[in-house]
């Protein structure tokens, strides 16, 4: 086996390592010339396999340093398969501390990446495919400095499989 082939082999084996036994679905949607219109819902489809466990779904959101609020108001919506609304909010995020203004979450250089709790413990009637919409609700027809919004949906810690 030559060297080169060796090493592909070594980083796929510790890739594969990496993975997230909690994770369900992840999905991350940039928006271009990192704008997030008023009217642009972001829009994700999972499957649920195991209707015995609960779920935890996240917000992944990234923002730039130079973001002019020091928070972001969003409404979602999470819908079954036949588009009956299973939750709805509107919710409130700080990406900045609201009294220092120093930023929160993860970052590197002037890029911040947030996970943030969108719904806690969520039980599913059955499985299938459901969908989480997500719009941004600043009342700013063209909010500035949001790169990407996302959603992770996972297995709520101690849940138990039966």
């Amino acid at each position: 086996m030559s060297r080169k082939l060796y090493y592909v082999f070594l980083l796929l084996a510790i890739l594969s390592a990496c993975s997230d036994p909690l994770r369900v679905y992840e999905k991350n949607i940039d928006f271009s010339r990192n704008l997030w219109l008023a009217d642009s819902v972001a829009k994700f489809e999972f499957e649920i396999t195991a209707t015995n466990l609960s779920y935890n779904l996240y917000y992944n959101v990234r923002n730039s340093i130079s973001y002019p609020y020091h928070n972001l108001y969003v409404l979602h919506t999470l819908e079954d398969s036949l588009g009956n609304a299973l939750s709805s909010a509107l919710q409130n995020m700080d990406l900045f501390d609201p009294i220092t203004g120093a930023p929160l979450g993860d970052g590197l250089g002037d890029i911040f990446d947030h996970r943030i709790l969108a719904i806690p413990n969520q039980r599913f009637p059955e499985n299938g495919l459901y969908r989480f919409k997500i719009q941004q609700f600043m009342r700013q027809d063209s909010l500035p400095l949001i790169l990407s919004i996302g959603l992770r949906v996972e297995k709520a810690v101690g849940t138990v499989e039966q």
